[in-house]
């Protein structure tokens, strides 16, 4: 894994969270490499190697997913069912990036086995400061079996 490019794949349907992620994770030198898409049907695309993403080679797995919930299409909830059923998806880290603070949304995506579950701050600060620190977690502090 070492000087490989650290690839997280950002499932965000809101244009401006999704900057402000991408732009703090290169602010910060986080990750070499951010795929986003925009709603649950790419994404499932995407991680099941399906239409446009075929490729492993164009499409290489990430190493970290971070997951809104309310997504068009496909709902980040189902992601997350899915990739927790399958074994070749199993092992990577899902994070839940969403601005629901609402208890059956959080029980939910645990229930589903979730790696975390994130609310984004309103304040930019506040919000820089919650993406560096995840960032730093998932990429860089925590140990996975390739790392």
């Amino acid at each position: 894994m070492k000087g490989e490019p650290l690839i997280i794949l950002l499932v965000e349907d809101n244009l401006a969270h999704a900057e402000m992620v991408i732009r703090n994770f290169q602010d910060h030198r986080v990750a070499n490499k951010v795929i986003h898409l925009l709603d649950g049907e790419a994404a499932l695309d995407y991680l099941f190697r399906r239409g446009q993403f075929v490729n492993p080679e164009t499409s290489p797995r990430p190493h970290v997913i971070l997951l809104d919930l309310r997504l068009p299409k496909i709902s980040g909830l189902q992601i997350l069912q899915e990739i927790k059923k399958n074994e070749a998806l199993l092992s990577i880290p899902v994070v839940i990036l969403t601005t629901s603070e609402a208890e059956c949304d959080l029980v939910m995506a645990y229930q589903n086995y979730t790696n975390s579950y994130l609310v984004k701050p309103v304040d930019f600060a506040k919000f820089s400061q919650l993406i560096n620190d995840l960032g730093l977690y998932w990429l860089d502090w925590n140990r996975q079996p390739w790392s």
